[in-house]
């Protein structure tokens, strides 16, 4: 895996290149396993960035659902090559950026075997107040909540690392007993 670079402006996105050809199923779940997911590009500007520092045929997050990106959303930005996506032989559900030439994309068999490029998202950070009752020591409580949000963060599926962190107030603690509010 060969690390990119943060290539567009913005927030922070990594991106990663992969040269082990894997089907684009595969490429996917390995995206997802480690980073966030397979690359989606927003800007012909993005897709010529990935272009100048690759040269090879690389799975991109595209596929055939009325062409959408794998975060679901659909694609507003398309850069498609002449003819294409022409679905040959009824099974091209996939896409690949053929960045060794004009870097403009073609539907696929997503079956082939092909290099591919992952991304990873930029952090998100919520806050969230929560109104506790509990006999507990608060130490017991937090490693408690800790576990059941994580779990809770997964199941609705979200991948990768999750960190928590708590917010102290001035006098140190994390906890308001309500009396204090």
């Amino acid at each position: 895996m060969q690390f990119l670079t943060d290539l567009f402006s913005g927030p922070k996105v990594v991106f990663y290149f992969s040269s082990k050809l894997r089907n684009w199923t595969e490429a996917r779940s390995y995206c997802r396993e480690r980073y966030t997911d397979l690359v989606i590009v927003t800007s012909d500007a993005n897709n010529q960035v990935i272009k100048n520092l690759i040269s090879s045929k690389v799975w991109i997050g595209l596929f055939r659902d009325s062409w959408k990106w794998e975060d679901g959303n659909n694609s507003s930005f398309a850069f498609w090559n002449n003819n294409e996506p022409n679905n040959n032989n009824s099974n091209e559900n996939c896409a690949a950026a053929n960045l060794g030439s004009s870097g403009k994309w073609e539907d696929r068999n997503c079956d082939e075997k092909k290099a591919f490029i992952c991304h990873r998202a930029p952090f998100s950070k919520f806050v969230v107040k929560l109104n506790l009752k509990s006999s507990k020591d608060p130490n017991e409580v937090l490693e408690e909540l800790q576990k059941k949000l994580i779990e809770k963060l997964k199941a609705q599926g979200v991948e990768g690392a999750v960190r928590l962190s708590w917010r102290n107030r001035s006098n140190g603690k994390i906890f308001k007993k309500k009396n204090e509010l």
